[in-house]
């Protein structure tokens, strides 16, 4: 006999209302292929386009404060190949680590203008895979889909800094007024309502990552406290896990 009653329910097709603001934890799915870094091994997932030389981080956030709690969105970000600048540098490699210093800058409540020895230090990983469990505000888009063929989907538009008068609210999971994104999704996508779907999507096996980065231990309310004795400096990160966990 099979019991059905336990089965999850097929996962909705409303989204996230464009333009909403969130505090978001991305946790990072396997895609097989090695990384740079020992904790990136399996970590980054190939394209689908024949030929290709890039590879991407393959992650899930998910909502964890406020009235969108507990929905869910997907992206990946290329880290490594695609076309390179006149120093032979991957240029989607650089957008894409722009965007993770953001998120650093927006889960340790750093001043993107802090180039301190502690701000620095907090800004050095041991790989890639550290960002796993990263919590930090986010700004999510709708956008549309380049086919009619399939659904639009929720992306994110960008990282909240600290420095923007909403960061505290949006990490405290307060209701903070959606601003629609210049980029809207096509006519005929579904309205969403604000109230989550207790079930997220089937996802893929979680990094194992060890040791658990701070963030993962801070609850979205709280910016993390400056360490008593200044971390290892950016040269030298511990081989234990980032910098910051060495206060």
């Amino acid at each position: 006999m099979f019991d059905m009653n336990d089965a999850e329910l097929p996962r909705g097709t409303d989204l996230i209302p464009d333009g909403s603001f969130a505090p978001v934890t991305m946790r990072l799915r396997r895609g097989g292929h090695d990384g740079h870094a020992e904790i990136d091994r399996g970590l980054l997932k190939p394209t689908k386009t024949p030929d290709s030389d890039v590879l991407m981080l393959d992650c899930e956030f998910t909502v964890v404060a406020g009235p969108l709690a507990r929905r869910k969105f997907w992206q990946t970000f290329s880290v490594v190949g695609g076309k390179v600048d006149e120093h032979g540098v991957s240029i989607a490699w650089k957008i894409s680590k722009g965007i993770i210093r953001t998120m650093i800058d927006s889960a340790c409540g750093l001043d993107p203008q802090d180039m301190s020895e502690v701000a620095r230090a907090k800004r050095v990983l041991r790989g890639l895979a550290d960002l796993d469990g990263i919590t930090f505000a986010a700004k999510i888009k709708v956008e549309a889909a380049n086919e009619p063929r399939y659904g639009d989907s929720n992306r994110l538009d960008r990282v909240v800094l600290p420095n923007e008068p909403d960061h505290r609210r949006i990490m405290a999971g307060e209701a903070v007024q959606a601003v629609p994104s210049q980029r809207t999704a096509r006519a005929s996508a579904p309205v969403a309502n604000n109230t989550a779907p207790a079930w997220g999507a089937p996802t893929q096996q979680a990094l194992p990552v060890a040791p658990t980065p701070s963030w993962q231990r801070q609850a979205p309310a709280a910016a993390p406290a400056a360490p008593a004795t200044p971390p290892t400096p950016p040269s030298a990160p511990a081989s234990t896990g980032p910098s910051w966990l060495n206060s």
